[in-house]
């Protein structure tokens, strides 16, 4: 029998913080009002930071620093492995890649403490449960 080893694409998504605030963006295929974390493939020879930081760049505009990995997820849709990440922004001026992103934001703590809990009123939906993106704003959140 043949021995056969799928291929994993690595993923990065992060949560980038800046001033006690995350940013977050919605495509436009997610349900009316979703907010979720940046994400995107790591390059071939590209690091986990670099993957973050040109992502970030790319999609919303904005520099990081101190990149640091917080959990991982297999995520079966298209074979990745999904890298959860933590990122300081270096500003906060934004220049959204409407190509990627629908839109993009920073969110402040109430606001994230809101959707989290499912409050009527929040700024914003959550990613679903099973999700790394809502495992990131949880571990933000408990931090």
């Amino acid at each position: 029998p043949a021995e056969l080893y799928p291929r994993v694409h690595p993923v990065v998504i992060m949560l980038a913080e800046h001033h006690g605030r995350l940013l977050l963006g919605r495509q436009p295929h997610y349900p009316p009002g979703r907010y979720s974390a940046l994400a995107g493939f790591v390059e071939v020879g590209e690091t986990i930071e670099a993957a973050v930081a040109r992502e970030l760049n790319e999609e919303a505009g904005i520099a990081v620093a101190d990149v640091s990995y917080v959990a991982s997820q297999p995520w079966p849709f298209p074979s990745s492995l999904m890298i959860g990440c933590h990122a300081q922004a270096l500003g906060d001026a934004l220049a959204i890649d409407r190509t990627e992103l629908e839109d993009a934001r920073w969110f402040t703590r109430a606001e994230i403490e809101a959707a989290v809990a499912g409050t009527a009123d929040a700024a914003f939906q959550p990613p679903p449960r099973a999700a790394i993106a809502r495992t990131l704003l949880e571990w933000w959140l408990a931090a």
